[in-house]
């Protein structure tokens, strides 16, 4: 009975270990150069006022309908809405080439901390990836 039971548990812990660990997540990486293969481990969170804030979002599974939605959502508490409002906002079409990433920059004049967020068109109310940056 305690054989069982130890075997039980063992393959129960497997199962959910293997299972946890398997799923791709989306990101997003900010970087101060235009984003290339040689400095794609260059990436930082602070930047200047009016520099560009270059973003690679990558993306683990196919998006059916090959369009995102990327926001820049600003943090602040002179605002009435909880201390959040909506800076930038742009619909991005995925190439034939770009199916799993998406690269671009935003050049962001005023300093605060920022959460870039971005949405699949197959299900806009549910976040792909979320990453906070700062400007000084």
């Amino acid at each position: 009975m305690k054989k069982i039971f130890i075997n039980i548990l063992i393959f129960l812990s497997l199962t959910l270990l293997c299972c946890a660990c398997s799923k791709e997540k989306a990101a997003i990486l900010f970087n101060q150069n235009k984003i290339t293969a040689e400095n794609i481990m260059d990436f930082s969170n602070e930047f200047q006022a009016n520099q560009r804030i270059y973003y690679l979002i990558l993306i683990p599974k196919k998006i059916l309908t090959r369009s995102i939605d990327i926001q820049v959502i600003k943090k602040d508490n002179a605002y009435a809405r909880f201390g959040y409002k909506l800076y930038w906002s742009y619909s991005a079409y995925l190439k034939d080439d770009q199916m799993y990433y998406y690269d671009d920059y935003v050049v962001i004049s005023e300093p605060g901390a920022y959460i870039m967020k971005v949405y699949s068109k197959d299900n806009p109310t549910k976040t792909l990836c979320a990453s906070q940056f700062f400007v000084k």
